[in-house]
């Protein structure tokens, strides 16, 4: 069949797309840093007047339909035609297209819009909204100025190095409670790091000091011995994790220190591709992503798996990386490399938060040394089970970061020596867990007006839409270039609103008195076994949902009774729709969906070897656990027996032989064969090997690579489905 030719407005694009990377190079071929600050103030400030310039009704209106025809063509070329140069610069003219409509909107919120004359209720409710509003457009401001430019690094390799002057590290796992079993993985794992044997030392900092982890403290001695790594204990639990590692900095001696949470397997090669960023002697600390291979409560319980990007991604694949430009990518807790001598010059980790991570970088970045950020998904790490975990997890961070924000002030301390993109994206850290008070006044907004006549916007209609759809669409135009990968459309809103009464009552109480709460180990390696709901984690959002129910039903008495009023009714009434919309999804998130396996299930490629009846039969893994695996074989099989061996190779050399049982054998379309097995009563040093072959012998972690792209429309139409896939009740499968 033969190819259509392409259209007119198809040339176009492409045409704008070769011209734009030209046009932008020649301007900024030499902007470095400071120069792309100067740039953005003085575009800033040549807008002034399109920000302020009043204009009529109807011709608002016709600049909102420009402008965002304009943001949908450039998103356009961006998805259809732009190289990876040529969304840099889309970027950077969408966030300035953007900034213009924000700060114009802003403007016209400002002088017409505040209801602050008619009486104390409509007033308190207006400065609320505009409140959470002004927290909305700074966060965008400062997720624009984070994502102006992003580093790519690639390793710094030692071959070049003779091995006697390479750097000695100290691997250190501190460990608490968890299960000894999650803590051999990243234990055996750490001794097959590639790296000289003696310039390495691994270490388990075990904090458990109570009587109550007595048995387990005997269970960790004996599997260090089994494995050949150091047992270090201390007789207090004081500061924590922080005091844990602190404990061990005097009791060791080499030149870095790779840090790993209990469940963060690394890859045998994390040393060899991060330790090299380390003969910059100035740079003091090496932060890699963190990754989980099991399905979050929001993947797991909204049926997301692998159709919507993890939680973490938008942090660690955009934010971390434009941080990383402005040398302040900042300690995440794990995963990670710290230079000693820099760390015991700032007195250790710190230990006055709870977030000791980011605050230990904040000083390392006061003190005057560089940071690294290697975008590589280096470890392999367990996510929370259940919604009450991850709101645990969640909470403690943001006390955390309240606590740095109250405690040290990064934006106008002067006792810190920062540089002021090093403050911004301090104080955009600092400040992210705010968005609970904000986030529930949106909900809580048409409500108001809906059920009890409030009015915080005065005014509310057509005019007012002209100036905000411009302000919301011109933005998400901008982000979708930079997220649309790592960040789909709305799922944002979705996870501030699963968090929003949680985050925003810790982050009052840090601010309030920043001394309060204490360290808490998040709970992993947990069995869902049953469909359940978690009434205490979402209690708070299920009222709020109820009464967002009620004010979209209060809408035809409005309007029956109050016809002239129609604008303000609709404008609200979609307004709350899409709110329940997403409250909806939020609250699916705490009904506890059953694992579908006791061991959870990764999607590796191995190279298999079945041993049957004389017969070898070549294949690979499709997807593998602890206890089971789906195997592609080579070619058609009529059957096999009940009992099988199977050979598994790792990316490098690991190796595991093992007895295990067929539990189903079919054919493919293509002529080969896929068998399901279960492994069978794996010794000891099986089940470590087999550890090995999964998780520490990866050349590269399957989700390192993600090919859809978000889409604004399907993006709500799946939150909007959420009900469905949440009620559906779960088809029976076998269980490896």
């Amino acid at each position: 069949m033969a190819q259509s030719s392409p259209t007119k407005g198809q040339r176009l694009l492409s045409v704008l797309a070769d011209l734009i990377p030209n046009f932008f190079d020649r301007i900024l071929h030499w902007s470095g840093k400071t120069q792309l600050f100067f740039i953005i103030t003085v575009l800033l400030f040549l807008s002034v007047p399109l920000i302020i310039t009043p204009l009529k009704i109807w011709q608002q209106g016709v600049v909102a339909i420009l402008l965002i025809a304009i943001g949908w063509a450039v998103s356009v070329i961006e998805r259809k035609h732009a190289t990876d140069r040529t969304s840099e610069y889309l970027h950077l003219f969408m966030i300035w297209l953007s900034l213009i409509t924000t700060f114009r909107y802003l403007f016209y919120r400002v002088s017409y819009t505040l209801n602050l004359h008619n009486g104390w209720l409509d007033g308190t409710a207006s400065i609320l909204l505009f409140l959470a509003e002004l927290y909305a457009i700074m966060t965008l401001v400062l997720s624009f100025f984070q994502t102006l430019k992003l580093k790519e690094r690639q390793p710094i390799r030692l071959a070049n190095l003779p091995q006697n002057e390479w750097l000695s590290v100290d691997v250190y796992i501190p460990t608490y409670s968890e299960d000894v079993e999650i803590v051999r993985k990243t234990a055996l794992a750490a001794m097959a790091l590639d790296y000289p044997t003696d310039k390495k030392q691994v270490y388990i900092l075990d904090d458990g000091a109570s009587e109550a982890l007595r048995d387990r403290r005997f269970a960790l001695i004996q599997m260090c011995q089994e494995i050949g790594c150091t047992l270090l204990t201390r007789e207090n639990n004081d500061h924590a994790k922080a005091g844990n590692i602190n404990a061990a900095l005097t009791r060791t001696t080499g030149d870095l220190i790779l840090i790993l949470d209990a469940d963060h397997i690394p890859l045998r090669s994390f040393l060899l591709e991060t330790v090299g960023f380390f003969l910059n002697p100035k740079v003091a600390l090496v932060q890699t992503p963190h990754w989980f291979y099991n399905p979050d409560p929001f993947e797991r319980n909204l049926r997301t798996a692998g159709k919507v990007p993890v939680g973490n991604e938008l942090f660690y694949k955009v934010l971390q990386k434009g941080n990383d430009f402005w040398n302040a990518a900042f300690f995440c807790g794990s995963a990670a490399v710290v230079r000693r001598s820099q760390l015991l010059e700032i007195g250790g980790i710190a230990t006055e938060t709870v977030t000791e991570d980011c605050h230990t970088s904040l000083r390392l970045h006061s003190s005057g040394y560089e940071t690294v950020y290697y975008d590589k998904i280096m470890v392999a790490g367990l996510a929370p089970e259940k919604f009450s975990a991850y709101v645990g997890q969640q909470t403690r961070w943001a006390r955390g970061m309240a606590q740095i924000l109250r405690l040290e002030n990064p934006l106008f301390n002067p006792r810190l020596n920062l540089t002021l993109p090093q403050r911004i994206c301090y104080f955009s850290a600092t400040s992210h867990f705010f968005f609970g008070f904000p986030r529930l006044m949106y909900a809580i907004a048409p409500i108001l007006f809906l059920l009890f006549g409030l009015n915080p916007v005065r005014g509310l209609g057509l005019e007012t839409l002209a100036y905000a759809l411009p302000h919301f669409l011109l933005a998400a135009f901008a982000n979708y270039i930079a997220y649309k990968h790592v960040r789909f459309s709305f799922w944002n809103e979705v996870y501030e609103f699963a968090m929003s009464f949680h985050t925003a009552i810790v982050t009052l109480l840090a601010l309030l008195n920043p001394g309060l709460g204490k360290f808490n180990v998040t709970q992993k390696g947990l069995i869902v076994d049953q469909r359940s709901f978690d009434w205490r984690s979402t209690k708070v959002l299920l009222v709020i949902g109820v009464f967002v129910a009620v004010s979209i039903l209060a809408v035809p008495f409005w309007i029956a009774w109050s016809p002239e009023k129609t604008e303000a009714v609709m404008v609200n009434l979609f307004w709350s729709l899409f709110n329940f919309t997403l409250i909806i999804a939020a609250l699916l998130v705490g009904l506890e969906q059953p694992q579908q396996r006791a061991a959870h299930r990764l999607a590796r490629n191995l190279r298999a070897t079945i041993h049957d009846r004389g017969q070898a039969m070549q294949g690979v893994t499709l997807d593998i656990s602890d206890s089971g695996a789906r195997i592609l074989l080579n070619q058609e099989l009529d059957n096999l027996s009940p009992e099988i061996e199977i050979e598994l190779m790792g990316d490098s050399n690991t190796y595991v032989s093992m007895r295990s049982q067929v539990i189903r054998l079919a054919s493919t379309q293509d002529g080969r064969s896929i068998v399901l097995v279960n492994f069978l009563a794996l010794s000891r040093a099986q089940r470590d090997a087999l550890s090995l072959v999964i998780y520490s012998d990866v050349q590269e972690w399957y989700a390192q690579r993600r090919d859809s792209i978000d889409d604004l429309f399907t993006s709500f139409g799946f939150i909007a489905g959420s009900i469905g896939r949440s009620l559906r009740p779960r088809r029976s499968e076998i269980t490896v």
